[in-house]
């Protein structure tokens, strides 16, 4: 894989100070690698169900974001790139006490990068595999 931007992991810090919606969530990315990304949130009530287990949304924009930031690490300085498409599985209920997510490009391509995302809940010392995402990522 090529990134087309020297300097993408500095690009991608400044993004992150305008991304309001990761900041409500409180998902920070702690991990930015040449097409690929981690990252965790502490989970709250305000992630929950009314059942106690983290909302299916939580987890698919987790997904999103990482395999979004994942194809962004590869694209040139003038580019972006948004969801083109977004295909989630739920393997389990999602209870613990935070969300870790990574996400990495599969295939790099000239206008689409086509990834793939896990997200985990943990909870104390236990990993817990709750879902997988592939994504399109549409460069524009």
């Amino acid at each position: 894989m090529k990134a087309y931007n020297p300097e993408f992991r500095s690009r991608i810090k400044e993004h992150l100070k305008k991304q309001e919606f990761m900041h409500h969530m409180g998902f920070n990315l702690d991990v930015i690698d040449v097409g690929r990304t981690e990252g965790r949130m502490k989970l709250e009530k305000i992630h929950n169900q009314q059942t106690g287990l983290v909302h299916g949304g939580v987890i698919a924009t987790v997904a999103d974001i990482v395999a979004g930031f994942a194809a962004y690490t590869l694209v040139g300085p003038k580019e972006g790139v948004v969801t083109g498409e977004l295909k989630i599985s739920y393997l389990r209920a999602a209870k613990g006490d935070t969300l870790y997510a990574r996400g990495w490009v599969i295939k790099q391509g000239k206008k689409i990068n086509f990834c793939e995302a896990e997200v985990y809940v943990l909870n104390g010392g236990n990993e817990t595999l709750v879902a997988k995402a592939t994504t399109s990522m549409v460069i524009i």
